[in-house]
């Protein structure tokens, strides 16, 4: 598959005179696309309801766009509910999947009326105690089944080797437990392989999960509500990668759904997923410019983005393919390094990367970083995060954040001489 921008080189050019690169920027009407797609895939199921994950791509208007295509929204920390609560999401809407949770996080979970879905057992008497000796009446629990994870094509993940969820047996125990405690609907939600670009992962889970919610509902007596398979539909990062299909996704869930839980007499259970990376990875790329070159023993391009902006491939060594802008057709004739300015030799976007005879002043197309890019940003060597603009359906650009500026950076130093002592002026912020 061709890995095409959703922007021309003369579109860059005329928002770079705005706003200087780098800069991520989202494209709306393949937001809209994807959401819609989502949306009829399950439309089979009538509790069905997607919880974008929040923590990939936490920025409002991008949240608003795709509450108007009833998503809901996952949430795993304090300022994540804040944000969800921010664009009007009510409870029904916002599911807490968190762990290691802080007391006062339950509390404001609790408050917004979210679906509080617990990591391990202990937390049950954790969020009893802090929400005064009486739980919601809805609660999910997120299942670990250790081991490995496999399907047709192979080992999936390990999730055996996973600080999440709670064991096969405290998953029985602690339904009861929650029972006996007033909770009266129940979810199971799971996450057992992350990025997967194949159309089984999701029906070979969900298969695994509802046997195991036909034999809960029948041990516990639970009534289970929803079942949620969490988030790991990945998308192709490399050009030779075919992308999932999440109609044919959402069929496979369907005969699973038909064979397994409607005889058993669960045919009203809801389907909830949690998808971040499919949801909007595709639809956002990092645009930054070439502003070096280096020959040494080997050839480098540098450009005015870093790990700081993009840190997948520093931290993982993962793939983002790249397009020099204006030159999709030339030749990949020439090898380079295209590298960041951090004090760290991992500050590269790509190496050993065939790609177009790169000059000063081009810019890059830095593909799939919609999600899980600016989320992760950070300030080392005092790198201060990027702008973040929405190209809208009319093809106008809206920044949706603005670039972070020294004076932010300083700003945290609370009731300290320092602040006042930088001259701003000098960097125009």
């Amino acid at each position: 598959m061709k890995k095409i921008p959703f922007v021309t080189k003369e579109q860059v050019e005329s928002i770079a005179a705005q706003y200087p690169t780098p800069f991520y920027l989202y494209d709306e009407a393949g937001i809209r696309r994807n959401a819609e797609a989502v949306r009829e895939a399950f439309a089979w199921n009538k509790g069905f309801r997607e919880f974008f994950a929040v923590k990939a791509t936490p920025n409002p208007y991008l949240m608003d766009i795709l509450k108007e295509y009833d998503c809901g929204f996952d949430c795993s920390s304090e300022t994540e509910l804040l944000l969800s609560d921010a664009v009007g999401a009510d409870g029904a809407h916002i599911m807490f999947s968190s762990n290691d949770t802080p007391a006062q996080e339950y509390a404001l979970a609790a408050e917004l009326g979210a679906t509080i879905n617990l990591d391990d057992i202990t937390h049950i008497p954790f969020l009893e105690e802090i929400l005064g000796g009486k739980l919601p009446e809805t609660m999910s629990c997120r299942f670990n089944p250790g081991g490995i994870f496999q399907m047709s094509n192979g080992i999936m993940d390990n999730p055996g080797d996973s600080k999440y969820g709670f064991t096969r047996e405290q998953l029985f125990e602690g339904f009861r437990i929650l029972k006996e405690k007033g909770v009266k609907r129940f979810g199971i939600h799971a996450f057992l392989a992350s990025n997967t670009v194949t159309n089984e992962y999701y029906p070979t889970l969900a298969g695994q999960l509802f046997a195991l919610a036909v034999e809960l509902q029948k041990e516990t007596g639970a009534q289970i509500a929803f079942i949620n398979l969490s988030g790991g539909v990945g998308i192709p990062y490399t050009p030779d990668a075919e992308p999932n299909d999440i109609r044919v996704i959402g069929e496979g869930v369907r005969r699973k759904f038909e064979e397994i839980l409607v005889p058993a007499g669960m045919g009203d259970v809801a389907i909830y997923t949690e998808m971040g990376r499919f949801m909007m990875g595709p639809y956002g790329a990092l645009v930054t410019k070439a502003i070096h070159e280096k020959h040494i023993y080997k050839e480098y391009i540098g450009v005015d983005a870093c790990a700081a902006n993009l840190m997948r491939p520093a931290m993982y060594g993962a793939y983002h393919h790249i397009t020099v802008l204006g030159k999709e057709n030339a030749p990949c004739d020439h090898k380079y390094d295209v590298t960041g300015s951090l004090c760290e030799n991992n500050d590269k976007f790509a190496v050993d990367r065939m790609l177009p005879e790169i000059e000063k002043g081009d810019y890059l197309f830095i593909h799939d970083a919609g999600a899980h890019g600016f989320a992760m940003g950070y300030n080392y060597n005092g790198r201060l995060h990027s702008a973040e603009l929405l190209m809208k359906e009319d093809g106008s650009v809206q920044q949706i954040r603005r670039a972070e500026t020294p004076r932010d950076y300083f700003a945290t130093f609370d009731e300290t001489p320092y602040y006042d002592r930088i001259d701003f002026e000098k960097v125009n912020c």
